[in-house]
């Protein structure tokens, strides 16, 4: 039954997306968060205190999210449905993933450097003060390609085989991640099992989205094997054990090159080379990057969706 919440919560994201007013449990899970790392982040044993932290911040995420849609299905069937898309919407992020990506596409398109620079920074961790138009058009592509596994598909994956309660349990490790899975001083050790948990919880999703992605429109000379094999090849180079699939894929359908020379906090690194530069990177990419986002989430769905309803349902009966 969950599975007709799904697509009706897939669907008001994209329509309605998160409306500015209101509170989302992500702030609260957010707040929690810190309150437990601020209490726990210090002294000895950090890396079993991180794990508490994230167990029990899981814990009681899936525990609000189950009781809440149980109560409501007891109450009526149409009451849990109705309760169970809300949930679903508000743990999805496509509207809010491309009006973020075109806040900056706007800047660039009035050719306001300095305004698509701060724009962009309200979505990635590094400096934006001097970057020019391609380096901006990068970030933004990046971010739309990591997080439409990471906003969306993810959380629809988990939706899918255990409806609103699995969506949260998800965003959950994803947040805890986002703040305390950093490797630092600070959250090295106490982060520690926050960071792997994400790992292994995007594991599947990442693969099976940045697959998808290669059935988007191509926008190079390379045919469905030769961009396979190149994905395949250049999503190991990412840092991430995930990122990788989705902005090699990005990379190898548009023809483009992401990656390269990032600063975070006046601190240059450079990460691994993806794709190949057949077209300089200029912000049209960004609604390329945003119309793939869109049409992958639905295939994820169709495709995801399809297999889980063909597997549990009880053929035996017919």
């Amino acid at each position: 039954m969950h599975i007709i919440a799904v697509i009706f919560g897939q669907l008001l994201d994209l329509i309605i997306g998160d409306p500015p007013k209101m509170p989302h449990p992500i702030k609260w899970i957010g707040s929690f968060i810190a309150l437990l790392s601020k209490k726990l982040n210090s002294g000895r044993f950090r890396i079993v205190k991180g794990a508490f932290t994230a167990l029990f911040v899981i814990g009681v995420v899936t525990g609000i999210t189950f009781t809440i849609v149980t109560l409501s299905y007891k109450i009526n069937i149409f009451v849990g449905l109705f309760i169970e898309m809300i949930l679903i919407a508000i743990g999805l992020a496509q509207k809010s993933l491309k009006e973020a990506a075109m806040i900056v596409y706007d800047a660039l398109d009035k050719s306001d450097l300095d305004e698509a620079r701060l724009k962009l920074s309200w979505i990635v961790g590094r400096d934006t003060e001097h970057l020019e138009e391609p380096e901006i058009v990068r970030g933004v592509v990046e971010t739309v390609s990591e997080n439409t596994s990471d906003g969306v598909t993810a959380p629809l994956f988990y939706a899918i085989l255990f409806g609103a309660t699995g969506l949260w349990a998800y965003k959950a490790i994803n947040t805890l991640d986002s703040m305390i899975g950093y490797k630092n001083e600070k959250y090295m050790e106490f982060g520690k099992v926050a960071a792997r948990l994400d790992d292994i919880a995007n594991f599947i999703p990442s693969r099976i989205t940045g697959f998808l992605l290669l059935f988007t429109k191509n926008k190079t000379k390379r045919n469905f094997m030769e961009r396979l094999k190149c994905w395949l090849v250049d999503a190991k180079k990412h840092p991430s054990p995930n990122s990788g699939y989705l902005e090699a894929a990005t990379a190898y359908q548009l023809g483009i090159q992401l990656g390269g020379f990032n600063t975070y906090k006046g601190i240059t690194s450079f990460r691994a080379y993806m794709g190949v530069p057949e077209q300089t990177l200029q912000k049209e990419h960004i609604k390329d990057a945003i119309t793939q986002m869109f049409i992958v989430s639905w295939l994820f769905l169709i495709i995801v969706g399809g297999v889980y309803v063909a597997v549990s349902f009880p053929w035996s009966e017919l």
